[in-house]
């Protein structure tokens, strides 16, 4: 694992630098960590930086915090192995899709960012989107892809000079802005290039769930990848100072196979691998189980251009 360098870090939404308390010291040992330690849908370590609670956003964020340099190589290089969770997750995410696109401008172009093997660019293309892209920094799982989407994906992070300004119906990011160093600038970013009346639409952990209250620290939300974690106020917060109009939020229903589940368990150290292989071996493992794992969804919206009134 390389080295890392933290920063001093203030709330990534507010910029406020008193404005928050310890909510968790840090528990970090980077000996511990293997190439899956910044990989998605990987086992827990339980591991986070210290983590502080703005009062102001009820946003918690790790301060300090990786440069944004030393994220992005990690990420780079980072191991990749869960390719058939990922179709699940894009069948979930999927059953989003409907009720957005009656609601853009066109379905021209689509974005999806921290696309993984690009298992949702396929969501996409079957959605009626004409021209689709995905955006992954890391190199694994690009190179599982399907030969058909992977050369729809760009190998890279999001930047400000991507795509031009107003170029973008839709743009898609999953469990990624709990991962990023700057989510508001993500997010204005997102706001320039979409068109008016497009949207940008959001997954992550929410810290306010009942599966989070329930585990306490032993969530797989508080994880040495995640700089923040949002509450719906926060998320919604995000959004709106980023300049979107309107911020829809919905839970989200996951579903995966029983043997995916097991690896999110705090089951005993000692137990859990012993049942998850058992899993990976048997039909139970395979049977899909649809739980509220304290996802949220949210759908914000671009304000679209006025017409003129007669």
């Amino acid at each position: 694992m390389p080295q890392m360098t933290l920063e001093p870090r203030a709330c990534p939404i507010c910029g406020t630098h008193d404005g928050g308390t310890e909510f968790a010291k840090a528990n970090v040992n980077l000996d511990q960590l293997d190439p899956f330690a910044f990989a998605s849908r990987k086992l827990p370590e339980y591991m986070h930086f210290r983590l502080m609670e703005c009062q102001n956003c009820d946003l918690i964020y790790s301060d300090p915090a990786p440069q944004p340099a030393d994220l992005a190589q990690l990420y780079r290089d980072a191991a990749f192995d869960s390719g058939v969770e990922a179709h699940y997750a894009s069948r979930t995410y999927g059953r989003f899709l409907p009720a957005i696109v009656r609601r853009l401008p066109d379905r021209a172009t689509a974005l999806d960012i921290g696309t993984g093997d690009g298992g949702f660019l396929q969501e996409l293309l079957d959605a009626g989107f004409t021209r689709v892209a995905g955006i992954e920094p890391s190199t694994a799982p690009i190179q599982a892809a399907a030969p058909a989407i992977r050369p729809l994906i760009i190998q890279d992070i999001f930047r400000p000079d991507s795509f031009e300004p107003e170029s973008l119906s839709l743009i898609t990011c999953f469990q990624t802005i709990e991962h990023l160093a700057d989510p508001l600038s993500f997010c204005r970013n997102a706001w320039q290039t979409l068109k008016p009346g497009g949207a940008l639409f959001l997954i992550g952990h929410n810290r306010r769930a009942l599966s989070a209250k329930v585990l306490g620290f032993k969530s797989p939300i508080f994880d040495i990848e995640h700089m923040q974690l949002f509450s719906p106020s926060s998320l919604r917060q995000l959004l709106q100072t980023a300049g979107f109009q309107t911020v829809d939020l919905q839970t989200v229903l996951n579903r995966y196979p029983a043997r995916y589940w097991a690896r999110l368990f705090p089951a005993p150290r000692m137990l859990k691998p012993r049942l998850i292989s058992m899993l990976q071996t048997s039909g139970l493992g395979r049977c899909v189980i649809p739980l509220p794992a304290g996802n949220l969804a949210a759908i914000a919206y671009k304000a679209p251009l006025l017409t003129p009134s007669r």
